[in-house]
């Protein structure tokens, strides 16, 4: 077994994230994480989405797939069934994840699948020159919003709660150790797990810069219940001023591979035959 160290996940090729992009500190904070975690090469996959966030794929060596735009947590659910024992990450962005993934984002919640998700929010569709994305404050001034955006920016830390996701936490790119560790307790965790990280853009997202995030992210107290599921829906409704940490953790769900008869034993890939003769099955059509 081969051990993750710093060294073994350096990829030949350099991030190309323009600079001061929050981008750079969360792939650093995901190693980090990886190291402290003692965890093995072969036991990690990285599901990687499409757009900025989607290009850590080519910046980190690991086992990974890089999937189609918002398709990145089912394929992140067949990995994780397909081998429950593997330790699955799915990286995408808000306009990845809360846009043309949501719907596999709540089904991932309501089956609670083993499952960490990090989306790197940065409140646009950066790769592509900046449009307004699920995430985007209502009036919104963006290429594809050019008289300002209609909507309200999408609940999805909330709905994520409200249909099943057994951990859901808010980190900051300008908080390196927190983000680490709350990355960590994500991994750990035996369900799914949402991780939003909010970051800067500074190519197309010059109002939430970091003196914006300064401003108005704040850590949790330390009385807060990440039990209450209540109380974490509560502090969800205010999205103007941004709380760190665990919003809610539910301890008493189990994983969906749990639940299923199948797995109880081995692992599909386990039962899988090793050596199959399918020259009766082609017989039929030559």
């Amino acid at each position: 077994m081969n051990e993750i160290t710093l060294a073994n996940l350096m990829s030949p090729v350099a991030p190309t994230w323009c600079p001061g992009c929050g981008n750079f500190s969360i792939l650093t904070a995901l190693k980090q994480a990886l190291v402290e975690l003692k965890l093995n090469m072969e036991d990690v996959v990285i599901v990687f989405g499409i757009g900025c966030s989607g290009n850590t794929a080519d910046f980190i060596k690991c086992y990974g797939l890089h999937a189609l735009h918002g398709r990145g947590v089912a394929n992140a659910i067949g990995i994780k069934l397909a081998n429950h024992n593997q330790k699955v990450i799915m990286i995408g962005g808000d306009g990845d994840i809360y846009g043309e993934g949501f719907n596999h984002l709540v089904a991932a919640c309501r089956g609670n699948h083993d499952l960490t998700t990090l989306v790197f929010n940065n409140h646009r569709y950066s790769l592509t020159t900046g449009q307004a994305s699920p995430t985007s404050a209502k009036g919104t001034i963006s290429k594809s919003t050019p008289q300002g955006l209609i909507e309200n920016p999408i609940g999805a830390l909330s709905t994520a709660i409200s249909n099943g996701a057994g951990f859901v936490a808010r980190a900051y790119a300008g908080k390196l150790k927190q983000m680490v560790d709350l990355i960590k307790e994500g991994i750990l965790y035996e369900g799914f797990s949402l991780i939003d990280v909010q970051q800067p853009c500074p190519s197309f997202n010059k109002e939430q810069d970091y003196a914006w995030y300064q401003e108005n992210v704040f850590d949790l107290a330390a009385d807060y219940d990440p039990t209450n599921q209540g109380q974490a829906l509560v502090t969800l409704l205010d999205q103007d001023k941004l709380g760190l940490g665990v919003l809610y953790r539910n301890d008493q769900r189990l994983a969906y591979h749990k639940e299923v008869p199948c797995l109880s034993a081995q692992s599909l890939i386990e039962q899988f035959p090793k050596e199959i003769n399918l020259s009766k099955a082609i017989a039929e059509f030559v």
